[in-house]
């Protein structure tokens, strides 16, 4: 494991990674999603695809990175292409499950591999509509150190930064960045996901010009028992981008 302090809008944020089969020609970047951290996407793919250089990055904020300051999608990715500037890495193929799809779909690789990735918004339920208008209201007097009761899982014990962080991230559209999509993707889903449903995947790969869709059986975190899988599926597709 590594760090490199990464300056950004005047603050100090510092950024993990670890990098496997240094002296690999090709960079593969892998993002993990919301709450998680690189381990788990080296627990994943570290034994695969050892034909590419492999760069795992916490994402500001999880892991064993630091994030002080709100942020947005664009700034994560900003702060990635920063931290992959410093250590002289190219954007070649990137991996992103769920949160870490979008970041990597800012980052315009060459080859962009969307594990479950968020970005489709979905029509909230009446009861998560009613637990917002209730929490506003009862903000108004002050009561807002009852905020716990409200928020979804993925927010709770957050730092002020991250909780700010999530709430600018979970309900952003990227129907217009899937669309603007230059790179050729593999979109991977498992079939039983319910935090990123199947449709959404399926509508992902609908905007991207040049996509291809696999379906994996398991939820959101299917990559890790499909990870030779998904692994083949890249090396394979990658290959296809070196002929044009």
């Amino acid at each position: 494991m590594a760090l490199k302090s990464i300056q950004y809008k005047q603050h100090t944020i510092n950024i993990s990674y670890e990098i496997l089969n240094p002296q690999a020609k090709v960079d593969l970047i892998i993002l993990h999603g919301w709450g998680s951290n690189k381990s788990l996407m080296k627990q994943s793919f570290g034994k695969t695809m050892d034909s590419f250089r492999h760069i795992y990055i916490d994402l500001p904020g999880f892991g064993n990175s630091t994030c002080n300051i709100a942020l947005d999608t664009n700034d994560v990715a900003r702060i990635v292409e920063l931290t992959m500037i410093h250590i002289n890495a190219a954007k070649d193929i990137i991996v992103g499950h769920s949160f870490g799809g979008k970041v990597a779909t800012v980052l315009e690789p060459d080859m962009l591999v969307l594990l479950s990735s968020a970005g489709i918004v979905r029509p909230k339920s009446f009861k998560v509509k009613a637990k917002i208008a209730l929490f506003k209201f009862i903000k108004l007097f002050g009561f807002s150190k009852l905020r716990s009761l409200f928020v979804a899982d993925d927010a709770k014990s957050l730092s002020e930064p991250m909780y700010q962080t999530f709430k600018n991230v979970v309900d952003e559209d990227f129907t217009s960045n899937f669309k603007a999509c230059k790179a050729k993707t593999l979109v991977c889903w498992g079939e039983n996901d319910t935090a990123t449903p199947l449709s959404s995947g399926e509508k992902i790969a609908e905007l991207i010009e040049d996509a291809k869709m696999i379906v994996y059986e398991g939820d959101h975190y299917f990559f890790m028992q499909h990870a030779t899988n998904i692994a083949q599926n890249i090396e394979e597709t990658f290959l296809k981008t070196l002929e044009h």
